[in-house]
């Protein structure tokens, strides 16, 4: 019996949801891989929240996938609360490591780079659903039409486990010019990340995760 690798993960909304669980498919669906993996997921946009819901006796793994939707005020305030919450998460417990997988501007961002790389900003992200029905061949109008269920699982189905490392490897580019740039630049304790898109944390989170469970060799 394969050893299974326990996170929670907290994450904004259901497109977030459906992802995990089509990711965590993949790796248990895989029998050449080592380890098994069990998400926990919930939507939660409040990391204290939901560190005050995990009873974590021993060291547990957490993940909190959000975005950077803009750098208008009230986005920049709903950012600035999700670092101090994750700063805070010793406070709740200490046995919680948890990381931040963010997105500039969005999720959207994320699923595109299984298919593509893209290292020109957008003005909107409501602008990702050209990138989506390229790279996807869809034609829908409006960003909101490719969240629908059977839309969105529709794009998951077409997402495999080779996809994901590819998407992962465009991230760590986008991350690597930004370093080299350093161009609105940001830091809030050990946490970095940009103001201008694109930009994303949420690569090094599944990087880890596919590292602990044996998709990726170490």
């Amino acid at each position: 019996m394969k050893i299974c690798n326990k996170y929670y993960l907290s994450v904004e909304g259901e497109t977030e949801k459906w992802y995990f669980e089509h990711l965590q498919n993949l790796i248990n669906n895989n029998h050449d891989i080592l380890r098994r993996v069990k998400f926990d997921i919930k939507i939660n946009k409040s990391i204290k929240n939901r560190a005050k819901s995990i009873a974590a006796i021993y060291k547990t793994k957490a993940f909190h996938i959000c975005d950077y939707e803009s750098n208008n005020d009230i986005h920049i305030k709903q950012f600035d609360q999700v670092l101090d919450d994750l700063k805070n998460v010793p406070k709740i417990n200490k046995n919680i490591e948890y990381k931040l997988g963010y997105s500039n501007f969005s999720f959207d961002l994320w699923i595109i780079l299984h298919k593509k790389q893209q290292l020109g900003g957008i003005s909107h992200r409501k602008q990702y659903v050209n990138g989506i029905n390229k790279v996807y061949n869809e034609k829908f109008q409006f960003i909101d039409d490719y969240k629908e269920e059977k839309n969105f699982k529709r794009i998951l189905s077409k997402i495999k486990l080779e996809d994901v490392i590819n998407a992962i490897n465009n991230g760590n580019e986008i991350r690597k010019i930004n370093d080299e740039r350093c161009n609105n630049k940001k830091k809030y304790g050990n946490f970095i990340y940009y103001t201008e898109n694109p930009d994303m944390t949420i690569n090094q989170c599944i990087e880890q995760i596919l590292k602990e469970c044996g998709v990726i060799k170490k």
